[in-house]
């Protein structure tokens, strides 16, 4: 087990430069508590802000600015006070998502590497384990469970752990980028001074 799984983590970082591992890790309590999506609330809240500029004009968001905790959208709110043209704004949260999704999807990556090396280690590891003793057919029963064992071991953390969670993390990435896609929508609308109930209907149909 520890050859298996050390032979893993080593095959791992070789391949794979420190911050994408380290952002691996970073993000893999993403499998037990994602990233909350209420694309309800998120629907309302812009509706609110759509509101707020078309009686007040864009700076009357300001205070909106100042208290949201979302970085992806007090980015796309400080853009908009700022004045920045529609296209401009696209443009720039597109790469936004972009680069944080390419960054997400590589660490994601990490454990579905490791859930390909480690059933591979472990074939190897119990072919050694009978090939050394063809020699003596008394001792080849005991190679032959070692070969077991370490087959086990590779493909129980390959199917158990690291490729499941590779998946549950792409899921998350993908339903993150749902949701920036929606904020870019609702900003570009309010920016356009799209009214807020065709506003809300297109977000609803947006989020399905």
């Amino acid at each position: 087990f520890v050859i298996v799984f050390l032979g893993t983590f080593a095959s791992i970082l070789i391949q794979t430069p420190k911050a994408t591992f380290m952002r691996a890790w970073k993000i893999a309590p993403w499998i037990f508590k994602p990233p909350i999506d209420d694309h309800e609330q998120l629907i309302a809240k812009m509706v609110e802000w759509s509101e707020i500029a078309r009686k007040q004009g864009l700076l009357g968001l300001e205070p909106a600015l100042e208290s949201e905790q979302d970085p992806f959208a007090q980015k796309a709110l400080q853009m908009l006070v700022d004045g920045t043209e529609p296209d401009k704004i696209r443009e720039a949260l597109e790469m936004d998502i972009e680069v944080k999704s390419k960054a997400n999807t590589a660490s994601a990556k990490v454990f579905e590497g490791m859930g390909i090396y480690a059933p591979t280690l472990g074939t190897v590891l119990g072919l050694i384990a009978v090939m050394k003793n063809l020699a003596d057919p008394s001792k080849l029963g005991s190679g032959i469970a070692a070969a077991f064992t370490a087959t086990i071991y590779g493909i129980g953390l390959a199917n158990l752990f690291f490729l499941p969670i590779a998946n549950k993390l792409k899921d998350v990435i993908g339903k993150q980028n749902h949701t920036k896609e929606m904020i870019i929508e609702g900003i570009i609308a309010i920016a356009e001074g799209e009214n807020p109930r065709n506003l809300e209907t297109k977000l609803k149909g947006f989020a399905g």
